[in-house]
């Protein structure tokens, strides 16, 4: 299925393929940093990417409220 330059890269460490079950868990191969799991209230724990995710959606939410009132 893979092309013979891509196996031959993956065999000499070049290139490394992972297999993900879901995106956070690509995001915690790419990032380094978990990805975090939303607790009972809806909220990611500090420290995670969905965290980072959650205040930046946030930050826009209530910049745009404000944009709204101007």
């Amino acid at each position: 299925m893979l092309e013979d330059e891509v196996i031959e890269a993956v065999e000499r460490g070049d290139f490394k393929i992972y297999a993900v079950k879901t995106i956070d868990e690509g995001i915690e191969i790419l990032t380094g940093i978990e990805a975090g799991e939303m607790d009972e209230n809806g909220q990611y724990p500090e420290g995670t990417i969905n965290y980072l995710v959650q205040e930046r959606l946030r930050s826009y939410y209530e910049m745009s409220r404000e944009a709204v009132a101007e």
